[in-house]
């Protein structure tokens, strides 16, 4: 049987000059990691939800991606990270949002998903299942990098001259397993100097997370705008009722409806077939997958070459 896999750190407005080479080969390792360690359990015959999981965890625990540990701050200094999953066989799905001390949030979702009867929980309540379910928790420290405090400071300096755009920043990934189930999971920190309580598209099943029998989507950018698109279930819809291919699904909602509204950023799909899509629409998006003809893409920038 066919598999394949996919995983996001991010899309956003990169500039040439904001460009580090010793920082792009991290973020490449890091992507790497997380997509040899999805694409082993697919290929060892385990579950697309399993591999999802997995590869998402290695993301939030890694400084460099804004979530789990990398992740942004709030106005007021705090983090507040979200997560989902979900099993596109079964249509189950999991999420959380305003999780404060869950290392990593994309297993707290899942444990949502599996032993409540909720789809999602928020904040201190979320909080308070994570230490009933015995998943690891950390202090606020754990969750401090000087980067990110940073980006906050700047941030508060631009919102004092006027509305600005922050940054994107989520990590996610999609699977096809061996027995044809497909799966999604999406985490993120959110955005820097985002409004305390502010809740984006990555734990909400539908606009930044979506798997059925078709597809899996995970997507990453102004998630207000993947929100009032609906993007993810949008361009599982497309197949199911337009006859689309997921390219071409993909490519509408990233290239046409999003932009259309004012919203920049991409997703990563793959369909029963093992195809794999990966479109966005602002200068970056960080990406690597291995569809089902066992091709491999890692990139991070629009104009990165494609491995030879």
């Amino acid at each position: 049987m066919t598999i394949a896999f996919a995983v996001h750190g991010g899309a956003g407005p990169v500039q040439n000059a904001e460009r580090d080479p010793e920082r792009d080969t991290a973020l490449r390792a890091g992507l790497a990691a997380a997509l040899d360690a999805g694409y082993r359990i697919l290929h060892e015959g385990g579950s697309a939800l399993d591999a999802v999981t997995t590869a998402v965890a290695l993301l939030e625990d890694d400084p460099l991606f804004n979530a789990g540990r990398g992740a942004d701050f709030t106005l007021d200094g705090r983090v507040e990270l979200e997560a989902a999953v979900m099993d596109g066989h079964s249509r189950a799905a999991g999420a959380v949002t305003g999780v404060s001390i869950a290392r990593n949030p994309v297993r707290l979702a899942r444990r949502v998903m599996e032993a409540t009867p909720c789809v999602m929980l928020g904040f201190a309540a979320a909080d308070a299942f994570a230490r009933t379910e015995g998943l690891e928790c950390e202090p606020p420290q754990y969750f401090f990098t000087e980067a990110r405090w940073q980006a906050l400071q700047r941030e508060k300096a631009r919102l004092a001259d006027g509305p600005a755009g922050a940054g994107h920043g989520t990590v996610g990934a999609v699977a096809l397993d061996v027995q044809g189930r497909l799966a999604a999971a999406t985490s993120t920190g959110g955005r820097a100097g985002k409004w305390p309580g502010r809740i984006g598209d990555s734990p909400l099943i539908g606009a930044g997370t979506w798997a059925d029998e078709r597809c899996a989507v995970s997507a990453t950018g102004h998630g207000e705008y993947f929100i009032r698109a609906a993007v993810a279930h949008d361009i599982a819809a497309r197949l199911a009722y337009a006859g689309q291919t997921l390219a071409e699904a993909a490519d509408s909602v990233v290239h046409g409806t999003l932009p259309a509204l004012g919203g920049s950023g991409g997703v990563i799909a793959v369909d029963a077939d093992g195809r794999v899509a990966m479109p966005f629409n602002s200068a970056g998006m960080y990406r690597a997958m291995i569809d089902g003809t066992g091709r491999r893409e890692l990139a991070l920038y629009r104009d990165d070459a494609p491995p030879p």
